[in-house]
């Protein structure tokens, strides 16, 4: 089992879940936000691959959808009711990305701190 794998199963075993790090959101430029969406969404699959096969046989996975729009790169993590979403949306030559969560209100966008507290982001959900 990987270090990922082992966190999700101490979480079955009743470990609080971590609350991911985030900053304010800043534009940057198209080619580094979208690279930067494309690495943090690779690591999201597998990190639902991971955690799904810890949760096999006890109910409800983490499901992993896309979705794009005008000037938009979307991916949605989902477990059971409570989901989160990571965007990057392109505005002329910058690009904006968020984290959005409907259990988190936040009157300026804000963004994971780096690729690393994907994990955190994945084990809140399980702990939610």
């Amino acid at each position: 089992m990987t270090p990922f794998m082992l966190a999700v199963q101490a979480l079955l075993d009743g470990n609080q879940p971590p609350e991911p790090a985030t900053k304010p959101s800043r534009p940057r430029p198209v080619a580094k936000a979208t690279d930067t969406h494309v690495m943090i969404r690779s690591l999201a699959e597998q990190l639902v691959s991971e955690a799904n096969a810890v949760l096999r046989g006890r109910g409800v996975g983490i499901s992993l959808v896309d979705d794009t729009g005008p000037g938009e790169l979307t991916f949605t993590l989902r477990h059971g009711d409570t989901a989160a979403r990571v965007r990057t949306v392109v505005s002329g030559h910058t690009a904006l990305g968020q984290l959005v969560r409907a259990d988190t209100p936040v009157e300026e966008p804000r963004e994971l701190t780096s690729e690393d507290e994907l994990q955190a982001l994945v084990l809140s959900l399980l702990g939610d």
